[in-house]
């Protein structure tokens, strides 16, 4: 049996405010964007570039939820994101006005910083050596 990881959910604030900052801050393709009610939307988008793991974007429905966005994790760094090019990743991150964390550095493993999305989800940059 074969089995993949096709994508993951981030709880969002707003769908449009979302779709706007994966768009134009970090370079992120709109996949989907399907109204399924009123109040909810199937919202998909995915890194630029071959990836196997999609972002649906899902909207805070009720207090719970509202009080997970940016925190799913605890604090803890949520999503790991792999690049070629980590030097024009970083500076398209630093350009964007994106919150760095962790400066860009050497690890045993290859390059890595540590940004803050608008939610305040913690993200690893990797570029693998």
């Amino acid at each position: 049996m074969a089995q993949n990881l096709n994508q993951i959910a981030i709880i969002v604030r707003d769908y449009d405010e979302a779709i706007s900052y994966y768009t134009s801050k970090l370079g992120f393709l709109l996949i989907e964007d399907t109204r399924i009610s009123e109040s909810k939307r199937w919202v998909v988008i995915r890194p630029n570039g071959e990836s196997s793991c999609n972002i649906l974007l899902a909207r805070a429905a009720n207090e719970e939820q509202i009080s997970r966005i940016g925190n799913q994790t605890g604090g803890r760094v949520f999503l790991f994101l792999y690049t070629d090019d980590i030097n024009k990743d970083y500076q398209n991150l630093l350009e964007n006005e994106v919150t760095i964390i962790r400066q860009l550095e050497e690890q045993p493993h290859g390059w890595v910083c540590v940004f803050q999305d608008t939610y305040g989800n913690l993200w690893d940059l990797i570029e693998r050596k």
